[in-house]
């Protein structure tokens, strides 16, 4: 039985678009949108991209040392390389075949700007929307292509190996719909809505992740979440904008409650310290004034300049009522991005045959503990490319077909509480935020796995609401779980280091 697609693309953001458009004509390809097909975590970055395009002024070695520094040395070095040999090229590729608008000096030279942890400025941007001018310049290419299809408002629900391919149970606008595919990649995202508040998208529930999970994928380091320092410290709402790293690349001052600089109390590299180290300054600062008030300060920049450079930071923060070419820009850290994730090798393959995964949701190993700023963007275009090779590879070689009937739709269940949800996230913001608490660490991983439990057995109907709780009670789980066995083999290891000594 001949496949209906020969790959399957959940997500349409940088990864899932960049990889549809670098399969050849002939291979039948579909990618899948949860919602809208721009709503996707790409489409928010803001900062930009790093890559050594200016070889005059950087050095590949230099990338690579800035984040193996971010990453703590925990970096998987030869995904590193690959990402940063590979990326310029592929950037480029950006600009001269999808025509990406990267912003440019007087003298029509790519502009680099700076960002926290960087020591050569090496950020492409588009002012200060960089994710939406690639993201939108990647749909519009793809959705050119004759052989690539896409499904809006589409959930994937379900993926049964089937001889050489997988059975995809996919909720469309809310019904269920079975279709085979050949191959799939899972450029999901994050798993930002597991805490109450986050720079990411509506749809970043961990999904992908869950999938892979249940199929029996390998999942690595998930619990390294990042923490981005200076998201806006709205009143109201769960999701927070961010105020890009790159205002404070450009000068802007991180200031506490009572206005003053105080980040070289921390670390000499002041605001421009990795975003870990920034964070957990703030935090430690908060303590210190009894405040949680902290702000940016980009005025004396001049208002020409911010409204140039930063439009989309200055009109949202206009729709807040902050003026931030008068004003301090009140800030405080929230959840911004997830290094762990699916574990696949340099050519984004899981240990599932058939199944790679590239993105916010893949653990390559580029990032280590900590990622470096404009990193994101860079790792989605390289390994999302690099699972078309091997694919391509494979379809050349391999024959594919279901060889067994499409799983039977579910059907019947009661509706879902919506308190799983809450309780879930209260457990993570408790747990483990910028500094964790390992005490609420156990005593959240006792009551996630209750409520994953709950939601796994207890007769629920298969909705999108649904599959996004049983995802967020799954991540929250898997998280946990990897803090307290790095717990235990820290004490082991100091057991043993003890005993050594004695």
């Amino acid at each position: 039985m001949k496949n209906e697609y020969d790959v399957l693309i959940a997500g349409s953001g940088v990864a899932g678009l960049y990889a549809a458009l670098n399969f050849a004509p002939d291979v039948r390809v579909l990618v899948l949108s949860k919602r809208e097909l721009t709503l996707c975590n790409s489409f928010l970055a803001q900062g930009g991209v790093a890559a050594v395009v200016d070889k005059t002024n950087d050095d590949y070695r230099l990338h690579i040392a800035d984040t193996l520094i971010a990453g703590g040395y925990k970096n998987d070095l030869r995904s590193l390389e690959i990402l940063v040999n590979e990326g310029p090229e592929d950037v480029l590729r950006l600009i001269k075949e999808m025509g990406v608008d990267f912003d440019r000096d007087d003298q029509q030279h790519i502009a680099m700007t700076l960002e926290g942890g960087h020591s050569r400025r090496r950020i492409l941007h588009h002012k200060d929307s960089t994710g939406r001018e690639i993201t939108e310049k990647l749909l519009a290419a793809a959705q050119s292509r004759p052989n690539v299809d896409f499904m809006e408002n589409t959930q994937l629900a379900a993926l049964t190996p089937s001889g050489g391919g997988f059975w995809a149970g996919l909720l469309v606008n809310g019904e269920y719909r079975a279709l085979s595919c050949s191959y799939c990649i899972l450029c999901t995202g994050g798993i930002g809505r597991v805490y109450p508040y986050t720079t990411n998208s509506a749809i970043a529930t961990g999904d992908g992740i869950t999938l892979a999970h249940e199929l029996g994928a390998r999942i690595k380091n998930l619990r390294l979440v990042q923490f981005h320092p200076t998201a806006f410290a709205a009143a109201q709402g769960r999701e927070r904008f961010l105020i890009s790293e790159a205002v404070r690349g450009e000068g802007a001052m991180l200031l506490n409650a009572e206005g003053e600089r105080f980040m070289t109390r921390y670390d000499e590299r002041g605001e421009l310290a990795p975003r870990d180290v920034v964070s957990r300054s703030i935090m430690l600062e908060a303590k210190r004034t009894g405040s949680e008030d902290f702000y940016l300060d980009i005025t004396f920049r001049g208002a020409d300049f911010i409204k140039n450079r930063f439009p989309m930071i200055y009109e949202r923060c206009l729709e807040e009522g902050v003026d931030i070419t008068k004003e301090r820009i009140p800030v405080f850290p929230c959840q911004h991005y997830l290094m762990g994730g699916i574990d696949v090798n340099v050519y984004g393959d899981t240990t599932v045959d058939r199944l790679y995964a590239a993105g916010e949701c893949s653990h390559t190993g580029v990032h280590g503990r900590n990622r470096l700023a404009s990193n994101s963007l860079l790792e989605a275009l390289v390994f999302a490319r690099r699972c078309t090779y091997d694919i391509s590879r494979r379809m050349r070689h391999e024959e594919s077909g279901v060889t067994a009937p499409a799983p039977a739709a579910p059907s019947g269940g009661r509706p879902l509480d919506p308190g799983h949800r809450t309780r879930i996230r209260a457990i993570m913001q408790k747990a483990w935020f910028v500094i964790p608490d390992y005490d609420a660490v156990r005593e959240g991983l006792r009551e996630a796995k209750a409520i994953l439990d709950e939601l796994k057995n207890g007769g629920y109907a298969l909705t999108p609401d649904y599959i996004e709780a049983k995802s967020l009670a799954t991540v929250c789980t898997i998280i946990l779980s990897e803090v307290i066995r790095e717990v235990i083999e820290k004490q082991d290891d100091n057991k043993d280091y003890k005993t050594a000594a004695v």
